[in-house]
């Protein structure tokens, strides 16, 4: 018995299909309880059974059994043989509620005892078309419209599906496409994350504690840092009274004490610095205590309570969110799991002493030192360059005649008395002398240069003799420009140690450390539960992903098909011993062509094993042989070659299995659902594609929608315990949807939409992965197969043509058959995924009148249901028929 014509693991929403035939791997009872455990949704109960046809009456209990848990919807196809000519039939398959399709030849060779391969392979792409419950539905409501509710199937059907290596190719990118490669974490941005994130990862302050006072005057340190503010104030205010007219020729700078203010405000500043830093190192664990808070108050630091901005409750719900974000941007899960990497470390509390580096670059020893140095005092300028001018001037002095000999010299002697007075009276000297940091201003140079230049310009004027008036004028200017230059380069020199000394870098300084105080106080502080909480949340939630990535990585490596003949009996044994299975395991072996009048190969490369091609003129009243036995000689069967559609082998594997890397799981119960080297019955054509253009994407948004599934049921846990490393239960909750999704790439290449999804916390609040998580809308099957529906198109609108059906009985049974021609029912199904044409038209333009539209599948087809006549089908019940 091949037990892979039925899935053991029924589709959501399919028909429950079970085998009753004698051989079969399960006992019928018990085939029949596992049926009825399984549940199906909307209160329908649909039952798939395949049976013998001279078993039908000796099962009655079992079929009555399906009924015991309430209605049920039963058809079941009744396997017979070349030498039946009546089926008896029990009452429990009586319409409406039953049918029987009687299957008198499925294209197997049924002259040797028991069932070959042959005919379980013609039987799976029945089967998988009859469980499709619109398939179901619709051939139950036609059998009860045909005598007896009983009738011999008349098929074609065409099967769109992807190459072995189109397939193997899809899935491998799909899983590269959710896992991604290895990346570096990078670091962390505040630009693009939820504002909680943000906050934690600059150094701003929230809007609602900028006013807050950290460093209170009445404390330590505020009192080191008002006490440098006001040295810093006083500095300030000595030098403005200092420099100008006012300091220089007046006694208004005599009382200012520049470098003692440097002086103290040195000193205060590296009072504040070692009060700051024994606030951080008091404080300098990664979570904040009361005992933290209590040993900050008495350093001078006061802490707020938490601000509205942030709460330790809202970290993971925006850890959810920015994880969302990132995966609707389209990134893997090991780029998103490097990302939170990222944000873990950024996040991650290191403690106030961790900035006692930074408070040394800011306030450290070679600052203070430098703050605290004595600089000279220069002015003048050059010394040549100040006898020359003092020299020139006092020439034009003594150009009055007579009195040049005395005014000359006096003014060389006043540049020299202002000079005098700036080295008198310069900023660097205390007023008591005890801080003095030296100085030159030039007053010998001018003096000489004065009374040289006065005495020359005397007799330059007793020479000349000008008048008096330009005398005066002379001398006017002359003296104006001596004192003008003076205060020049007093303003000028003063300006310039106060440069040299900065001491308003002592305010910038004393601005850092406030700044380095308050960004400690907010982020190491704090936020520091807060931050601790969001970096063991990211960090779990990046090694989730990595798990995640690990497990599809590891399933997608150890599940590579393969479909040489020589792994057929190896992938039995696999089916055989792995409990799960499903339509995708469906894999016709190769069956070898059955010798016979009308029996040879197909030349379209499907196997000719004597499936008739049926027509009402097939069968004639009039014959000379009896209507019950076989004929002698069989109808001419139509040529098939435009019915089976043989496919190019596909291309051997460049990867032999021997070099598949090692995995962790069993090689895949799901291989596609049909081996491509067998023939096909006649009825079956097969169409192959490379893989359409939307494939990948398809399958990839699969994967990805139910990763955010399975995620989103982890948030509670990593709230809960961010340190959990067991994710056993993610790990098989993953697999379990690499199978789901693996199985409809191998059914109908994910032209079905994944299970519905349940258990989102906010669907309507994840606008970016609205795409996602949303997965009903499907491409059409030309974009997912590369496949063009049009043949399916032009085969389903013939209008009622017997001539496109196969019927699945031999030539001798024909005239078993009713000869009415209005008495056949036909079924026309199509996927809903053929719907479009390679164009994305509709390609049935409203004329598919009566066409079932499935949710999936990859056949689509005819059934055409042809009865019987009346004396062939008999209701019995099993003690008339002598059964227990």
């Amino acid at each position: 018995m091949n037990h892979r014509v039925l899935p053991e693991r029924p589709l959501p929403g399919h028909a429950v299909c079970l085998d009753l035939r004698a051989g079969s791997p399960d006992d019928p009872g018990a085939a029949v309880r596992a049926a009825l455990d399984v549940p199906q949704p909307g209160g329908e109960r649909r039952f798939l059974v395949v049976d013998e046809a001279d078993g039908l009456v000796g099962h009655q209990l079992l079929y009555e059994r399906l009924s015991s848990y309430g209605p049920a919807q039963i058809v079941c196809l009744a396997v017979g043989a070349h030498g039946d000519r009546t089926l008896r039939r029990t009452l429990a398959l009586r319409p409406p509620a039953a049918g029987v399709l009687w299957l008198l030849d499925t294209g197997g060779d049924d002259k040797t005892e028991g069932r070959d391969a042959s005919g379980d392979a013609a039987l799976r792409p029945l089967v998988e078309v009859l469980a499709t419950p619109e398939v179901f539905d619709a051939v139950l409501g036609s059998l009860g419209e045909v005598v007896h509710g009983v009738a011999v199937p008349a098929v074609r059907l065409l099967e769109h599906d992807l190459t072995d290596e189109a397939r193997a190719r899809a899935w491998r990118q799909a899983v590269e496409g959710l896992t991604g490669p290895e990346v570096p974490a990078g670091s962390a941005s505040p630009e693009g994350v939820p504002g909680a994130l943000a906050l934690l990862l600059g150094e701003s302050v929230p809007r609602s504690l900028s006013g807050h006072d950290w460093l209170p005057a009445s404390g330590r340190a505020g009192a080191r840092l008002a006490a440098c503010q006001e040295a810093l104030d006083d500095a300030v205010d000595g030098h403005d009274r200092v420099r100008g007219a006012a300091g220089l020729l007046t006694g208004a700078g005599r009382d200012v004490d520049l470098p003692g203010d440097i002086e103290r405000l040195t000193e205060e500043l590296a009072r504040l610095r070692t009060a700051v830093a024994d606030a951080f190192e008091a404080a300098g664990g990664t979570r904040l205590t009361a005992e933290h808070r209590g040993l900050l108050r008495d350093r001078g630091v006061e802490l707020p309570e938490l601000p509205r901005e942030i709460t330790r409750a809202g970290i993971v719900p925006a850890l959810r969110d920015h994880t969302y974000d990132l995966i609707g941007r389209g990134l893997p899960l090991r780029s998103v799991a490097a990302r939170l990497s990222a944000l873990s470390a950024r996040t991650a509390p290191a403690g106030s002493a961790s900035r006692l580096a930074r408070l040394d670059a800011i306030c450290g020893p070679e600052r203070l030192r430098r703050l605290g140095r004595r600089y000279p005092f220069t002015a003048g300028g050059s010394r040549p360059a100040a006898f020359a001018l003092t020299g020139l001037l006092a020439l034009l002095a003594g150009a009055w005649p007579v009195l040049g000999w005395f005014l000359g010299p006096a003014v060389g002697a006043l540049a020299a008395v202002l000079a005098w007075l700036m080295l008198r009276r310069r900023p660097n000297r205390s007023p008591d002398g005890r801080i003095d940091g030296g100085g030159a201003t030039g007053a010998a140079p001018r003096l000489v240069g004065g009374v040289l230049g006065g005495l020359a310009g005397a007799g330059l004027g007793q020479f000349l003799g000008p008048p008096v008036w330009a005398g005066a004028v002379a001398l006017a200017v002359s003296a104006a420009a001596v004192v003008l230059l003076a205060l020049r380069d007093w303003t000028r020199a003063v300006d310039d140690w106060w440069a040299r000394a900065d001491p308003e870098e002592a305010g910038r300084i004393v601005r850092e450390i406030h700044a380095l105080v308050v960004t400690a106080a907010v982020h190491d502080w704090l936020f520091a539960d807060v931050r601790h909480h969001c970096s063991a949340g990211a960090g779990a939630a990046a090694r989730l992903l990595r798990d995640l990535a690990e497990t599809a990585d590891a399933y997608g490596g150890g599940r590579t098909p393969d479909r040489g003949p020589e792994r057929a009996s190896d992938r039995m044994s696999d089916r055989m011993s792995d409990p799960v299975s499903d339509w995708a395991s469906w894999e016709d072996g190769p069956s070898e062509p059955a010798s016979g009048p009308g029996r040879g190969p197909n030349p379209g490369g499907g196997a000719d094993t004597g499936t008739a091609t049926w027509s009402w003129d097939d069968w004639s009243d009039a014959g000379e042989e009896d209507g019950w036995s076989d004929m002698a000689e069989e109808p001419p069967v139509r040529d098939r070659a435009a019915a089976s559609y043989a496919p190019p082998s596909p291309p051997p594997s460049s990867h032999p299995a021997s070099s598949h890397p090692p995995s962790p799981y069993p090689p895949s119960p799901y291989p596609p659902s049909s081996a491509q080297s067998a023939p096909a019955p006649a009825w079956l054509e097969r169409r192959y594609g490379d893989g359409g253009s939307a494939l990948v994407d398809t399958l990839v948004g699969d994967l990805v929608a139910g990763a955010v599934l399975l995620i989103d049921g982890c948030w509670a846990g990593i709230e809960r315990d961010p340190g959990g490393t067991d994710h056993t239960a993610q790990t098989r909750r993953l697999t379990e949807l690499l199978d789901e999704t693996r199985i409809r790439l191998e059914r109908d290449a994910a032209a079905s939409p994944p299970p519905r999804y349940e258990g989102l916390r906010d669907l309507g609040a994840l606008t970016s992965l609205a795409a996602l998580t949303d997965r009903s809308e499907r491409p059409d099957a030309a974009r997912l197969t590369g496949v063009a529906p049009d043949a399916v198109a032009r085969l389903l609108l013939t209008e009622d043509d017997p001539d496109s059906t196969v019927a699945l009985c031999g030539p001798a049974h024909l005239r078993l058959l009713s000869h009415d021609p209005l008495a056949a029912r036909q079924v026309r199904f199509v996927p809903e995924a053929m719907r479009r044409g390679t164009a994305g038209d509709d390609i049935w333009r409203g004329a598919a009148e009566g066409v079932v539209w499935t949710g999936a599948g990859r056949h689509a087809g005819i059934l055409r249901l042809v009865p019987l006549r009346a004396d062939v089908v008999h209701t019995v019940r099993a003690e008339e028929a002598g059964e227990p």
